[in-house]
């Protein structure tokens, strides 16, 4: 299916639904499709920010990195910041919990 969605073009001098109907695509998944690899391609230049970023400063976690994209001009929260560090096996380094210890007030 995405053979024929492929030979869609938007410049050609027939319209898309013609197209579309020509071929049998539905002209729903033309548009879908279309806007699938615009994101994938704000995706693939946000994982390369934030490598290089993470380069040149690795102690930044998903909060400074999300200020430090925001600077840049891209409109990001934390949560997308911190599945693409996910993806690239980042973290900042921050300590963790200390879980090896009890508390000293209370009784073992």
């Amino acid at each position: 299916m995405s053979v024929r969605r492929s030979w869609i073009e938007r410049e050609a001098g027939l319209a898309v639904s013609r197209q579309c109907a020509l071929s049998g695509v539905a002209r729903s998944g033309v548009y879908a499709h279309r806007g699938e690899e615009a994101a994938d391609a704000v995706e693939l230049r946000l994982l390369e920010l934030i490598d290089e970023q993470y380069t040149r400063r690795p102690f930044y976690g998903s909060r400074r990195m999300v200020v430090s994209l925001r600077e840049q001009g891209y409109a990001v929260n934390r949560k997308r910041v911190q599945r693409l560090m996910g993806i690239l096996g980042l973290a900042g380094m921050a300590p963790g919990p200390a879980t090896g210890r009890r508390h000293p007030g209370h009784k073992v």
